[in-house]
């Protein structure tokens, strides 16, 4: 018997109930220590901007954080080339709808590289296998009973390839057009009244199962004003999502399996990524990374991630993602970014005039979790000049020169029994660097990078007054002893500050922060999470030697 005349037999048996099939599924516990981070696939109607950029740079700042603590990672990145918006976009062009897909998804492929992320597994919804892999999870809902054939009514947007409610729609007059028409409130897109045949998916059947996975963990969905949102749109009621639009209406996409007269909804075809690039359909086999650690998303798709996606897989008996992190936007001149204001910020350009590692640091540390961050070049600058050149390379320069004779080879002992034997001058610096690691990590755990990274510069600063206040260059010009040894205690809280907080900021600077740690003869052995603590440093044995340099780190921007 065909899939399609299974599932309308089974729904002429059960009249629409949903069968309460448990979320669990078959397949054995992935490894604890592997860790699975995606990135969405973004939609190929428009090259990469500055927010594109965010949402990458942040999924592989988590990524490479998990990789120094010892785990096995895995990120996915790609394109999202179906739907109406993209069959009208190359229409438009005139172009074949592939090779128009094409251009722009090899822009964000650039982007990947442009960036620095380490080693994504980049995915394309028109490729053959995650086709198959859309067709075989749309036959996996249909044989439990969870499709169904049913007419749909909605206001449509094909922006954002959604329906959307009465309550989710407003009357307004376009600024763009001074026309009056209908638009989604969520997103300010305009939409239309659509009325057809299509696929339904019974998704009203998995509202109190959803509402119990959210509320089960605090942090399954973050941060908690998005968690918030998520819970109220449950608690309001849930209708079933149409999963299909009609074959006239949308071509370019997957058809629905049996029946070429349909076409699966972008969305399911869309998500079904995060699993096909673990190899999905798995069959006999056991997925890798499966299921997500951690998924990014920007805050305007949280309800595609966290309402849609975790029903689909209950429905398919596939296990949920462990957390959903969704991320505020960027702004310009506090205005949302818009092309036709001319305020959208060119990422190539940007990486060209600002280095790349510096533009990463200024994302992350100013880039919003819950609340939008600004974009401003000379907000970048600022950052540059007074955090990673003020703060961290010149005191990693002040330490270091070579008049004042540091002796890192006694750094690991030093280090050793300055927790067991403290001066008075030294206490409110070796409490902050004793007090940051676990303080970071508490944030950096929640994805909070840009906070812990606020932390971490807090202890630079403490550490440049140290250092003057307990002028290294007057001791070192002493024959006494005891200044001689209090010169080296001086030095060592300086360079311990600069350690730490480069361990701290590799996920985020890798490249430029390596070559700091290498600076300050800090073994590659020794740049781990377990390495991030007071008094870690500098235990490889054999000789140390400072190089010079440092304060080129980060030269003067224009």
């Amino acid at each position: 018997m065909h899939a399609c005349t299974r599932f309308l037999n089974y729904v002429a048996l059960r009249a629409g109930q949903v069968r309460r099939l448990s979320v669990t599924t078959t397949l054995r516990e992935k490894d604890t220590n592997k860790y699975f981070v995606t990135q969405p696939i973004f939609y190929v109607n428009s090259v990469p901007h500055i927010g594109h950029f965010y949402t990458v740079v942040l999924a592989d700042v988590i990524k490479r954080y998990a990789g120094m603590q010892g785990k096995s990672t895995k990120m996915s990145a790609g394109t999202d080339e179906h739907g109406l918006k993209i069959q009208q976009a190359a229409e438009r062009a005139n172009r074949d709808t592939l090779s128009f897909c094409t251009q722009y998804s090899n822009r964000f492929r650039d982007l990947q590289a442009a960036a620095n992320v380490d080693n994504a597994d980049f995915i394309r919804t028109t490729d053959p296998h995650h086709r198959q892999a859309v067709a075989h999870f749309w036959n996996v809902l249909v044989d439990r009973g969870f499709i169904y054939k049913g007419e749909h009514s909605g206001w449509y947007s094909v922006s954002d390839e959604a329906f959307y409610t009465e309550l989710q729609v407003e009357e307004r007059v376009d600024p763009s057009t001074d026309k009056r028409g209908m638009f989604a409130i969520e997103s300010g897109q305009p939409v239309e009244w659509v009325s057809e045949v299509n696929y339904k998916f019974k998704l009203s059947g998995f509202r109190d199962r959803l509402i119990e996975w959210i509320e089960g963990s605090q942090d399954v969905i973050y941060p908690e004003i998005r968690r918030n949102e998520v819970l109220a749109w449950l608690r309001a009621g849930v209708d079933d999502l149409s999963v299909s639009r009609p074959s006239s209406r949308l071509k370019w996409g997957v058809p629905v399996p049996g029946d070429d007269e349909h076409t699966i909804y972008v969305w399911v075809d869309a998500l079904v990524n995060y699993a096909t690039v673990d190899g999905y359909p798995w069959g006999d086999n056991k997925p890798s990374f499966f299921p997500p650690d951690v998924q990014v998303v920007g805050k305007d798709i949280v309800r595609f991630h966290a309402v849609y996606w975790p029903a689909l897989l209950m429905a398919a008996g596939l296990p949920l993602p462990k957390r959903i992190l969704a991320h505020a936007h960027w702004t310009m001149g506090s205005q949302k970014m818009s092309k036709s204001k001319g305020n959208v910020a060119d990422p190539f350009e940007a990486i060209e005039r600002y280095g790349l590692d510096t533009l990463r640091y200024f994302m992350i540390r100013n880039g919003g979790i819950a609340d939008d961050g600004d974009y401003s070049a000379d907000e970048v600058l600022v950052r540059h000049r007074k955090d990673l050149a003020g703060q961290l390379a010149n005191l990693a320069a002040r330490c270091s020169s070579e008049r004042l004779g540091v002796k890192l080879d006694g750094f690991a002992a030093l280090g050793q029994a300055l927790q067991r034997d403290l001066d008075s001058r030294d206490i409110t610096l070796h409490a902050l660097l004793t007090e940051l690691p676990d303080k970071a990590k508490s944030l950096f755990d929640k994805s909070e990078f840009g906070r812990g990274l606020g932390l971490a510069f807090d202890v630079l600063a403490e550490a440049n007054r140290h250092i003057t206040e307990n002028e290294p260059w007057t001791l070192v010009k002493s024959s006494d002893p005891q200044q001689q040894a209090r010169l080296q205690v001086v030095l060592f809280y300086s360079l311990e500050a600069v350690r730490l907080a480069s361990i701290m900021l590799l996920p985020t600077i890798p490249e430029k922060a390596n070559r700091l740690l290498d600076h300050i003869a800090v073994d590659t052995s020794e740049r781990q999470w377990v390495n991030a603590r007071f008094g870690a440093g500098w235990q490889t044995p054999g000789p140390k030697q400072l190089l010079p340099g440092v304060a080129t780190l980060f030269p003067k921007l224009a």
